[in-house]
């Protein structure tokens, strides 16, 4: 049985490693360094797109990511009025899930952690092999296929120390839960991208691209808020487990 604790070590391991993702990723948001990682969360985005036309009973035909952190999703049949805003609220959606299935790691045994891996690697497989449109996403799902299975295997390996997938997946949470509001305040509200989803929505709506790019930053910035109050929340709750 579950119980609530204030400040348990993983709890704090859970906030520390948010925080120190979040300044990390904001100081290198123009860095080189943190090219893949912002290539794989272009990927999550249109993979939000993706899920957006199957949910509306559209197909997908091909994903692509760009060298220049751009991407397409090409798609058939469905509701653009809801494939567009996906892409954007998508990476939104996926940070939270990677970052809530971290946060609750203890409370549940690590069973959230590997269940979000493994469907990270299972997507990421089957996109690269069926879906990948060309060589820079084959690359870049192999190099995170590889990443992944290498985290997943440490972290089942050294018994010492149990955090080590959670703490991965917490920084890469967090990466896409920042980068759909970075993302949404460079295309969308300072700037205006003719080709860009708010455009398209725009036209599609008849409405203003710029006050939809402001909507959806306003949504991902509490969904963020949200998340972050939920992580710690979850991180609290303990139970014994048989390492």
């Amino acid at each position: 049985m579950g119980n609530v604790s204030c400040c348990i070590d993983f709890q704090i391991c859970v906030v520390v490693t948010i925080i120190v993702s979040a300044i990390v990723i904001t100081l290198l948001w123009r860095r080189m360094i943190l090219k893949p990682f912002k290539l794989i969360t272009v990927f999550l985005h249109e993979l939000g797109h993706a899920t957006a036309a199957l949910i509306t009973c559209g197909k997908v035909r091909s994903i692509r990511v760009d060298e220049n952190e751009g991407g397409l999703t090409e798609t058939q049949g469905g509701s653009m009025i809801c494939i567009l805003p996906a892409g954007y609220l998508g990476s939104s959606f996926w940070g939270a899930f990677f970052i809530l299935m971290s946060a609750a790691c203890d409370a549940t045994c690590r069973w959230t952690v590997r269940i979000a891996a493994g469907w990270m690697i299972a997507v990421m497989l089957f996109v690269l092999i069926f879906k990948s449109a060309n060589n820079t996403i084959r690359w870049l799902l192999l190099l995170f296929i590889v990443i992944f299975l290498a985290v997943f295997i440490l972290d089942e390996l050294v018994v010492e120390f149990n955090w080590e997938l959670a703490i991965f997946m917490l920084f890469f949470g967090t990466m896409n839960s920042l980068f759909a509001i970075l993302d949404i305040y460079d295309d969308l509200i300072s700037r205006t991208v003719y080709s860009s989803d708010a455009s398209r929505f725009a036209e599609l709506t008849k409405t203003n691209s710029k006050c939809w790019g402001i909507i959806w930053g306003i949504m991902a910035v509490i969904w963020f808020g949200l998340t972050l109050y939920l992580s710690v929340v979850i991180s609290g709750i303990t139970t014994t487990c048989n390492y």
